[in-house]
């Protein structure tokens, strides 16, 4: 039975990215980059297909607490289905639900958690649920916060986003690697690199920039524009917005920084996300 290296982080962060990067220095096809492909290369933990197998009934009778208890089996079934290590996004905080772990440990092989300031988060987030900044901000401080199931998505326990980023980060485990959006787009070769390095990829400096080329939020943007992606949410009207670190100084009121600093300081301290404000 295979292990699953989560690709994990509160939604808007960068998960996209990564997993990009990763579906074009592992794809064997030789074509060109599609977007709609990434599945090939890291599944998604919430897709409802993982569950069906798991509980038949239509995904509507399902409770909250029927999609916990059935998680670790169906995470289970997710690593028996490769004979290898395999990836899998998720955006679910490591807690427990329901007398359930969110995450099963027994399959797990590590993980890489991408964290981006919640400051720009609530500008992603906001559109990506097509709701107002303040429910959003209001979501993102929200404690043991969890979504409801969908025709294509169960319910995730996400927690607020500094809960998300604590239960992934508070311990420095050999098999955890931590990327800061911020990084990914100030140094993009030497961030992924890192993450090569982590996964003990062979690849060359050349090879590296040959990538980071080719995931490129400008190249991203262009080939939502050019043949769509099934990953924008409804409400967008694309999934790939700016691709920018700070957008946050113009377009958040002083009352809007405010509500999300306060509720999230020890984590964006730990992340040197506090310093921005401070300026």
């Amino acid at each position: 039975m295979g292990h699953i290296v989560w690709i994990a982080s509160y939604p808007k962060s960068g998960n996209t990215w990564v997993r990009a990067f990763l579906h074009e220095v592992l794809r064997r096809d030789g074509g060109a980059f599609d977007l709609d492909r990434m599945a090939q290369t890291a599944g998604n933990e919430a897709s409802i297909d993982n569950y069906r197998a798991i509980d038949p009934r239509p995904w509507s009778r399902w409770t909250p607490g029927e999609v916990a208890r059935a998680r670790p089996a169906a995470q289970a079934a997710f690593a028996r289905r490769h004979d290898r290590v395999v990836f899998c996004k998720t955006h679910l905080a490591v807690l427990r639900s329901r007398g359930q772990s969110t995450i099963n440990m027994d399959v797990t092989a590590g993980a890489i958690y991408i964290v981006r300031n919640p400051l720009d988060i609530a500008l992603s987030y906001a559109d990506h649920q097509g709701v107002p900044l303040d429910v959003a901000i209001d979501l993102m401080n929200l404690e043991n916060h969890e979504t409801p199931s969908t025709a294509n998505h169960v319910s995730e326990l996400l927690g607020s986003w500094s809960q998300n980023v604590e239960t992934w980060t508070r311990r420095s485990l050999p098999g955890l690697h931590v990327m800061r959006y911020e990084d990914m787009l100030a140094t993009p070769v030497a961030a992924f690199s890192g993450l090569a390095a982590f996964l003990k990829l062979r690849m060359t400096r050349k090879r590296i920039r040959e990538a980071v080329r080719a995931v490129s939020f400008g190249n991203l943007r262009r080939l939502e524009d050019e043949k769509g992606f099934g990953e924008r949410s409804a409400p967008q009207e694309r999934f790939f917005r700016q691709g920018r670190a700070g957008a946050w100084q113009a377009e958040l009121s002083d009352s809007q920084v405010t509500n999300i600093v306060s509720n999230n300081e020890e984590m964006m301290r730990k992340f040197d996300y506090r310093k921005d404000v401070e300026a």
